[in-house]
């Protein structure tokens, strides 16, 4: 697959990032040499990064910095319980009618802040049995959420199999995929993919993960449009992160981007506190400032909801 042989050029050894970079001998004493959370970055968004500089939104949301290291009171393993509402290897039930499948622990990148960089993945236990027989058995659960990890990191015959078994049950009506892969390995989206979607009869969303305005570009757009064509929705969800996104420009530029190609920005996330991401972090009074800025400068659907989540409670919580 064209995909995997690009995914094996990704950064993943930090002197090779800091060169390509061309970071100073200063620059490079900021950047973490044996993170716990390996380095992980998509050969075409390093392309995008501004040389010689660590203030770079696309550099900052993935390279490994000594930040990481700073004790901050608050920031702990799990911040939004996903271990409290795991069913079984990889079944999460947090919320009522959805449930949400951990495909897989691998992802096209790793971004520093992802609140499941200390997930405990199942990986001994192939394939998906035991979670789709308890789908199958409540009737109460009527949409299937595909998460990770990414779930575009499973083979087209993974997902194949995977999705019309979910396709066969009756009380499923939505299937939702959670995927960062077309921002960074656009190619990911190919022929025998969207025909496997076209093929299924329940309604698939799908979430894209997006940031910042420069991760998108023509290439990224005419992959995602090709999912529009086969009757997919299409909706955005980013983090609000310090030095990345926390402008009112960066966000304006990113919403209206996506509305443009019919993509609506559905969540801003308030930075999950989890452990080594206190960097990150905006205060709650400066994205509702954000918020009420940009409600005023463009159209109500192109202005996501300011959430956070709050382990334990019943939905996401508006802030």
């Amino acid at each position: 697959m064209l995909w995997r042989e690009i995914q094996r050029k990704n950064f993943i050894h930090r002197e090779k990032l800091v060169d390509f970079l061309e970071l100073t001998p200063s620059q490079r004493e900021e950047v973490l040499s044996r993170p716990k959370f390996p380095l992980n970055l998509p050969w075409r968004l390093a392309e995008k990064i501004e040389k010689s500089t660590l203030e770079d939104p696309i550099l900052q949301q993935f390279l490994p910095l000594v930040k990481e290291i700073e004790q901050s009171s608050g920031f702990v393993l799990d911040p939004v319980g996903d271990d409290l509402s795991r069913k079984c290897g990889k079944l999460i039930h947090k919320y009522e009618g959805r449930v949400l499948l951990v495909c897989s622990s691998a992802c096209a990148m790793h971004c520093r802040y992802c609140f499941r960089q200390n997930f405990d993945y199942e990986v001994k236990e192939k394939g998906f049995e035991n979670e789709l027989e308890m789908i199958s058995q409540d009737s109460s659960i009527r949409e299937v959420i595909l998460s990770g990890g990414d779930p575009l990191s499973l083979s087209n015959d993974v997902l194949r199999d995977l999705l019309q078994r979910i396709d066969e049950i009756s009380h499923i009506k939505r299937i939702r995929f959670h995927s960062r892969f077309p921002i960074g390995i656009p190619e990911r989206i190919d022929e025998e993919f969207q025909y496997i979607l076209k093929n299924l009869q329940t309604q698939v969303w799908f979430v894209l993960h997006c940031n910042h305005p420069r991760e998108l570009d023509t290439e990224v757009i005419s992959r995602l449009q090709t999912l529009q064509k086969s009757g997919v929705v299409l909706l955005n969800q980013a983090v609000l992160l310090r030095g990345v996104n926390d402008t009112v420009e960066a966000q304006k530029e990113l919403c209206e981007t996506l509305v443009d190609q019919g993509i609506l920005p559905y969540y801003l996330h308030q930075l999950d506190r989890v452990k080594g991401a206190a960097h990150f972090e905006v205060p709650e009074e400066e994205g509702l400032r954000l918020i009420r800025k940009l409600s005023s400068q463009l159209s109500g659907y192109a202005v996501p909801k300011y959430v956070r989540e709050i382990a334990g409670e019943e939905s996401k919580t508006p802030i």
